[in-house]
């Protein structure tokens, strides 16, 4: 078996649907273990060393949302993507807001299942071998985009690749507005609807993380994008 070969969580309690994705994904490539509900899913992840996460939110014993929290706590950059019976515009919300990198609505097409793996693994990738590491200086705040780490004094707050590739970008425009399309083909290579949304959830996080500095201000600028304010 190839040592590089993408090792794949996949939590999904129907176990027809399950089998047919575990198969598929096998047969692509992708190492593949399935779990029916989310506790044996964590308590595997605990164990095992995985690559990509593919969750159901409806789940028995533990949900795909207290899954994904237990998974981000413990690594915040691997990739995760929900799979969902429900449509609703608040479940994907909250999905991003856990940290999802995308989301994808029962039926959908194996096809379709995995153009979204591989683009999101290209992201990765890309982050990953990006060279042009800088630690930037934000009013009181330092930046270290190399270990996605905001500094304030002596306390340290770890951000997710994507909370970091925001803030990077956010930085290097500076007291300049920031287009919200340009960020989201930057960031998600894609400036859908569900991806504008949940870009947005990452700049209230942003926000939140950079309020106590009262030189910095991030604003929306209405129709345009964001903009990073740092006074002198």
């Amino acid at each position: 078996m190839d040592e590089n070969q993408e090792k794949v969580l996949l939590a999904e309690d129907d176990r027809n649907l399950g089998n047919i994705l575990k198969n598929y994904l096998i047969a692509k490539g992708f190492k593949t273990s399935l779990f029916p509900d989310g506790k044996q899913a964590w308590e595997a992840f605990q164990k095992e060393e995985y690559t990509f996460c593919i969750i159901d939110v409806m789940m028995p014993v533990m949900d795909g949302f207290t899954l994904a929290e237990n998974i981000r706590s413990k690594d915040q950059n691997i990739p995760l993507l929900f799979l969902t019976a429900k449509s609703l515009q608040e479940d994907k919300l909250k999905g991003f807001n856990l940290g999802a990198d995308d989301y994808m609505t029962k039926p959908f097409s194996m096809e379709e299942l995995l153009a979204r793996m591989k683009a999101i693994l290209r992201r990765s990738i890309e982050m990953e071998e990006d060279q042009d590491i800088r630690i930037f200086n934000i009013g009181n705040l330092e930046f270290d985009y190399d270990r996605q780490i905001l500094k304030s004094g002596e306390n340290e707050k770890k951000l997710t690749s994507k909370e970091s590739d925001l803030l990077k970008l956010l930085a290097e425009h500076a007291n300049r507005t920031l287009d919200r399309t340009e960020a989201l083909k930057r960031i998600w290579h894609d400036d859908s609807y569900f991806n504008a949304r949940s870009m947005d959830v990452y700049i209230a996080k942003l926000r939140k993380y950079l309020k106590d500095d009262p030189k910095i201000e991030l604003i929306n600028v209405h129709g345009v994008g964001f903009k990073l304010i740092i006074s002198k």
